[in-house]
């Protein structure tokens, strides 16, 4: 007697989708997401949705933070590097710094990977990176989905999103409304290109300058590819310590797409202005390299790339000296880049004093 099911999965593999490939690749990764489980997880992976708690002693104000974001066009990189271990931390790293901005600490993560075919090595590669990550962040990846679709994505390709929960008490809520003229805004610097501005990086390396992901960058001892993998930050542990201490911080911002210009202004007041100094700090050679050889405008480059400046925080200067000394324990390099204004009625929310 024929056998109905393996005769659907004969057709759906000569389609394009193998249900076994991928159930096997999901099984080989079970104890590695199990590695992540936090004491606020409720269950084991595997069901339909994931459970978790709040965490024990929550207070009853506790909001819940979300956020979704996806590493855009940096997978091509790892792609041509055939590695992808960095990429998972990637993502969890960028979704934790966003929902930090608002004090918020991570509860939860889970992820999305869609490719045209699910590759056991490669998706092992991924979910390492993930549990990485999320290990380092104290939280639990909670599940996910992967998914094949033959056709919709190019082969030896996928793509890779997350979503994060976390939690922070209402009246820790930091929104930037409290932010005044006088503040300080202080840098915290990048590890390179984080996860924006992929598709300029690329068309600069390897279309204008006809670079290999092997050559070594100029001015510096990396490979290309590896300085263009290099990990998105985060900055959960000292930007949480300050919090931990109860150092005021007016407002907070993640520099990603959109850079100065577009992000700053997220948490700013209509009345005021971030006035940033460029010549506070070292700009990476990688930036320099991308701006001089792709003929970037330099006012471009500040609202493509984060130009060596990953996160940055808007403080009283009555929380300086405090800050400083949190930063020193924990070893956070940090620069002075510029101070909030009274905004004039010609002026943008981010200007460059120089």
């Amino acid at each position: 007697m024929s056998n109905p099911a393996a005769a659907t999965k004969s057709a759906y593999a000569a389609a394009g989708v193998n249900i076994d490939n991928k159930m096997d690749a999901l099984k080989a990764v079970k104890a590695l997401v199990g590695s992540t489980k936090t004491v606020n997880v409720v269950g084991g992976i595997g069901s339909f949705g994931g459970l978790c708690r709040l965490p024990q002693g929550s207070p009853k104000d506790t909001l819940l933070v979300s956020s979704t974001d996806g590493v855009g066009t940096k997978l091509k990189v790892a792609a041509m590097m055939k590695r992808h271990d960095t990429v998972g931390q990637d993502i969890v790293n960028h979704c934790v710094n966003d929902i930090l901005v608002q004090g918020a600490k991570p509860l939860f993560f889970m992820d999305y990977v869609g490719a045209s075919k699910i590759d056991g090595s490669t998706f092992q590669q991924i979910v390492s990176g993930l549990c990485k990550a999320c290990k380092e962040n104290n939280m639990a990846l909670l599940g996910g989905e992967t998914a094949e679709m033959p056709g919709l994505y190019p082969a030896n390709e996928y793509d890779l999103v997350g979503t994060i929960v976390g939690t922070v008490s209402r009246r820790k809520l930091v929104t930037g409304q409290s932010i005044r003229a006088g503040d300080v805004i202080i840098g915290l610097p990048s590890g390179g290109l984080q996860t924006n501005g992929y598709s300029l990086a690329r068309r600069v390396f390897f279309d204008i300058c006809q670079m290999s992901p092997q050559d070594k960058l100029p001015g510096t001892d990396q490979t290309v590819g590896d300085a263009l993998l290099a990990v998105h930050k985060s900055f959960l542990k000292p930007v949480g310590r300050l919090l931990d201490n109860n150092i005021k911080i007016t407002g907070m911002a993640h520099i990603t797409g959109g850079g100065f210009q577009d992000n700053i202004p997220r948490v700013l007041p209509k009345a005021v202005t971030a006035e940033i100094d460029r010549t506070t700090w070292p700009v990476p050679t990688i930036f320099n390299f991308i701006e001089r050889q792709g003929k970037v405008d330099h006012d471009e480059m500040y609202r493509v790339f984060n130009m060596g400046i990953g996160f940055v925080l808007i403080v009283p200067k009555t929380s300086l000296l405090r800050m400083k000394t949190v930063f020193k324990n924990v070893r956070q390099p940090w620069y002075q880049i510029g101070v909030i204004r009274v905004r004039k009625p010609d002026w943008p929310q981010v200007i460059f004093s120089k």
